[in-house]
């Protein structure tokens, strides 16, 4: 049985990996979290693929906090550069796959048109930066993997911008958004079957190493992703679109995040859902699990 590493596990992409893995019986899945497996000890994640014969990894774990990433220099640089070479190392050793998600935020966001694969990437904050420089990485180390840039990711689990929104909708009566950053909101669930998709691809011999995009299908601003949130809840808030500007952050994020879907659409035949119908979707089963 083909064994699949899940680093990450239980951030909102490995639980969503982990709710559909009944479909995929050919395959154990291993995953693992800082509590079971660091993977920015270079030796532990050497011996883990070693000892537990792993043939796929597939890497979900990421410092993802946009904003603490700007004073937490080092420790965003370990996560996402340095521990992404060990996997790609460790994987190259003994001929492993690897399937890495990484971000928009490799891009500055002032394109006038979705973002390519082979666009050059110029990103404007620590976090952007160390996703870029984790790609370079692992190319280097593991030339036999793919590489999916997201974007705006959320879900049932976890801390995402869907949970601040209700959360936020129940303590006040009127929310702010920025309406002049746009790009497209992708749910786990659509990412992670995605990357079970391509490791499908993988086992049938049409593995296709390189970078990608994947988001759901459509474009929006935070501001009309708050709205349709509160519309699907049935919550009559007054949402106040506002500019980047009233809102300051520490790390500052691209203007312009939609991804161009054209290349991992053709090579894997992925089918997209448009971000509306999967945030129902995903409304819907938080609702009914509560989680």
């Amino acid at each position: 049985m083909n064994r699949v590493l899940v680093t990450g596990a239980n951030g909102q992409l490995g639980n969503s990996i982990r709710a559909r893995i009944d479909k995929y019986p050919d395959y154990k899945f291993l995953f693992t979290d800082i509590d079971t497996l660091d993977i920015c000890d270079k030796e532990a994640v050497r011996r883990f693929v070693e000892e537990n014969e792993v043939r796929y990894v597939l890497n979900c774990a990421a410092y993802t906090a946009v904003d603490k990433a700007e004073e937490n220099v080092e420790l965003c640089g370990r996560i996402n550069r340095d521990a992404v070479r060990n996997i790609g190392e460790a994987a190259r050793k003994v001929g492993a796959k690897v399937i890495h998600v990484s971000t928009d935020y490799v891009f500055d966001g002032t394109s006038c048109r979705p973002y390519r694969e082979e666009d050059a990437p110029a990103p404007v904050s620590v976090y952007g930066r160390t996703k870029l420089e984790g790609e370079e990485a692992l190319m280097k180390a593991c030339p036999e993997s793919v590489i999916i840039r997201t974007a705006w990711l959320y879900s049932e689990y976890g801390n995402n911008f869907l949970k601040t929104v209700l959360r936020l909708a129940r303590e006040r009566d009127e929310l702010r958004f920025v309406f002049d950053q746009v790009g497209t909101p992708t749910y786990a669930g659509d990412l992670a079957l995605a990357l079970l998709t391509v490791l499908e691809k993988a086992e049938a011999g049409k593995f296709v190493p390189g970078i990608y995009h994947f988001s759901d299908e459509g474009v929006c601003s935070w501001y009309d992703f708050t709205v349709k949130i509160l519309r699907i809840a049935g919550l009559d808030k007054r949402v106040i679109p506002i500019e980047s500007e009233d809102y300051p952050t520490p790390a500052r994020r691209p203007h312009y995040s939609v991804l161009n879907k054209g290349k991992i659409k053709s090579v894997y035949g992925l089918a997209i859902p448009h971000w509306e119908s999967s945030l129902a979707c995903c409304m819907r089963n938080t609702c009914n699990s509560n989680k």
